[in-house]
């Protein structure tokens, strides 16, 4: 057999598992992952090499109808990658998934070979995957069909070996040992963000934005020292992200920091600060300096 290499696209709405799957798929975690919804918010590439293939998944932003410029942007990068792959994966929640949603999205995705991947089927009765197969299945002809649970790494092989079968012969696009195409800086800000994403309650999260403003490995410390930067939309805002006596911020840096340390393999020291940029979400030139541009 020749060799294989190509990209494929994990698309959906948001909170399907899209995320969580890309880590599971790669073993190791690159990608923000929290149980509310547009956690994920650019384009992250993760790289599975082996004797085979090389296949380059691209996780992408939930597609929503978005209610500001960065949700315009978010959708916009989901939809430009499910237009450049050699196979999309479109993702659906096996225990709260819209026919009508799901097929306005699945009416502009064109590709070489489409999936329909049913996550989270450890939390339904197979019994209900039945009539939801046949109903997704009157919208579109699907290449393939197949259920999963990227949290607990089931049906990850037959798709793995699905996706090879479909992807072009090539050579690698990347050394073997490439995991992901996102800076140690990026990913340590996702991390950060995601421990708010988590510990915040409600929209607070959603209007934050984490930038490193530093990010060096000290010989003489023996440690990774990060400092950071966390923008939100308020002060009150602010106000709630530092929490009473310093303790929320505290806790974002402890969770943030664990898998800084796991990810980096060493000893993290991370410090954060918290500033106010009012709508930044809607501003063209703050989107850009905290990288969501084009």
């Amino acid at each position: 057999m020749s060799y294989k290499s190509g990209f494929v696209s994990i698309v959906g709405r948001p909170n399907v598992g899209k995320s969580t799957l890309l880590n599971s798929l790669l073993g190791e975690k690159i990608a923000a992952v929290s149980p509310k919804p547009q956690t994920t918010r650019t384009k992250i590439m993760g790289v599975v090499t082996d004797d085979e293939a090389q296949v380059v998944f691209l996780d992408t932003p939930g597609i929503h109808k978005p209610k500001n410029k960065l949700g315009k942007l978010m959708v916009r990068s989901a939809e430009q990658s499910a237009g450049e792959a050699d196979v999309v994966l479109y993702m659906l929640d096996a225990s709260d998934y819209s026919l009508e949603k799901d097929g306005e999205i699945l009416e502009g995705i064109s590709a070489p070979a489409v999936f329909l991947l049913i996550n989270k089927t450890d939390k339904v009765e197979k019994p209900d995957l039945l009539p939801l197969i046949e109903a997704f299945s009157r919208l579109r002809a699907f290449d393939e069909i197949i259920p999963v649970s990227a949290m607990k790494k089931e049906g990850l092989g037959e798709l793995m070996n699905a996706v090879k079968k479909r992807l072009p012969s090539g050579p690698q696009f990347f050394p073997e040992d490439t995991l992901t195409d996102q800076p140690e800086k990026q990913i340590a800000a996702e991390f950060i963000r995601e421990k708010m994403m988590r510990n915040l309650s409600e929209e607070i999260p959603y209007g934050t934005a984490v930038v490193i403003e530093k990010m060096k490995y000290d010989d003489a410390k023996d440690m990774t020292v990060i400092a950071a930067t966390i923008y939100c939309e308020r002060e009150g805002h602010k106000a709630i992200v530092i929490g009473k006596g310093g303790t929320m911020l505290k806790k974002i840096g402890t969770d943030a920091r664990r898998d800084i340390a796991r990810f980096t393999g060493t000893k993290v020291f991370l410090e954060l600060w918290v500033k106010v940029r009012e709508n930044w979400r809607n501003s063209d030139a703050q989107l850009k300096n905290f990288g969501y541009s084009e």
